[in-house]
């Protein structure tokens, strides 16, 4: 909805201005006199260049942001301080201006008689479903402050979980960078002085310098058509997946597949699943909603229908273990835990020790990974090289030849 800035008065006299988020001039007049406040000046708001284009503005709230954000509120609530004054304080000491504003928003919400959740809910780039709905949940119940904390350990864990998956992609990536723009140096910057010192000799090249030699020539020609197209073709690759269901699907599943990496994408979610639902059911949130989070924050499309296609089951009636046996993604282990829990009514306990389990997992992959990935990486960089320059050197090991 668009933003309306506004200058009024109150029944006492005292000056008050604003910004509202209204259909139009005449919504934002009725929520100003249903706050008792006369409506002197109202105008539409003008957009920002950061709103038009996001990607002008860096601005950006961390897990560590919100993780801090998330501990201080619930000690403060805890505290006995109200709500409003405690969005007063965190927003006077926020350092990132952003996530300041943001705060700012929904203290201004709040005090305009939304509920906490329902303002949360309007930022859902930083607070996601299950922020707003554990929140929700908490004020249902009057244990906020419970809430608060145990989200902020739920954000903790599963940050950590993200940056160890995160340190297993970012070596083989950094390596291969590296390898390809060493091996692009020497084919369009180095190679041609060779050529141009054989050519200078005369005669036939041995057969893997010309080959090299004909790469080099290729890459010269084409290296920036060769970068635009790459550049292309990866936009093209991620606006798909965020617009077009089915090709993401696709490439979710493949991911799944993958002979390294599919593995360790299981077991993340596998982590992710129960820490997310045993969160979720330890603070009281129905399961059929919980599942329905659970499956919108998968972050895998394959992950999320499974869940979904599990949520249906148990509004028919059948337990959370039946439809999850039948998955794919779900090892057995998980199914019987989950299983024991429903019988005995602790779910959450074992959800959360299936997710300490996986999280020991995916830190135990990930060393497994790096390890085996490092020499490989070593072996493609130094035998790329090596070839590049044996094939170099053949031509002036075979002048030697004639010349002795």
């Amino acid at each position: 909805m668009p933003l309306y800035t506004w200058v009024g008065r109150t029944r006492q006299g005292a000056a008050k201005k604003g910004v509202l988020d209204a259909l139009n001039e005449g919504a934002v007049t009725a929520q100003l006199r249903a706050q008792g406040i006369l409506p002197v000046k109202i105008k539409a708001k003008a957009r920002d260049l950061s709103e038009i284009f996001p990607f002008l503005n860096p601005t950006k709230v961390t897990t560590r942001e919100l993780v801090i954000f998330t501990r201080q509120f619930a000690t403060m609530i805890d505290a006995g301080l109200p709500l409003v004054t405690c969005l007063q304080i965190l927003g006077d000491q926020q350092p990132n201006a952003g996530f300041k504003k943001v705060i700012g928003d929904i203290k201004a919400n709040v005090e305009q008689g939304s509920t906490f959740a329902d303002a949360l809910g309007k930022h859902p780039k930083i607070f996601n479903d299950l922020f707003v709905n554990l929140v929700a949940a908490g004020e249902i119940g009057g244990i906020l402050d419970t809430i608060m904390n145990r989200l902020a350990a739920y954000l903790e864990k599963a940050d950590k979980l993200a940056r160890q998956v995160r340190g297993a992609m970012v070596y083989p990536i950094t390596v291969s960078t590296v390898a390809l723009a060493v091996i692009t140096m020497l084919l369009v910057k180095v190679i041609p002085v060779f050529e141009k010192m054989f050519s200078d000799f005369g005669g036939v090249l041995p057969g893997p310098t010309q080959v090299v030699i004909n790469v080099s020539d290729f890459l010269q020609a084409n290296i920036m058509y060769m970068i635009v197209g790459t550049v292309v073709t990866l936009i093209c690759f991620f606006q798909a997946r965020q617009r077009n269901r089915g090709f993401r699907y696709q490439t979710d599943k493949l991911a799944l597949r993958l002979p390294i990496f599919g593995d360790l994408l299981k077991k993340v979610a596998v982590a992710r699943f129960s820490r997310t639902l045993g969160t979720m059911i330890a603070s009281g949130v129905p399961i059929l909603d919980a599942l329905d989070i659970v499956a919108r924050t998968a972050g895998n499309m394959v992950i999320e229908e499974e869940v979904q296609k599990t949520r249906a089951s148990v509004s028919e009636g059948k337990t959370l273990a039946e439809p999850l046996q039948n998955s794919k993604v779900f090892p057995g282990m998980v199914v019987q835990m989950i299983a024991v829990g429903e019988e005995t009514g602790a779910m959450e306990t074992m959800l959360s020790k299936v997710a300490d389990f996986y999280d020991d997992e995916v830190d135990v992959a990930v060393t497994a990974i790096t390890s085996l990935l490092e020499p490989l990486m070593m072996v493609f960089l130094g035998g790329s090289i090596g070839s590049i320059l044996i094939a170099m050197y053949l031509p002036i090991f075979k002048i030697a030849d004639a010349i002795q």
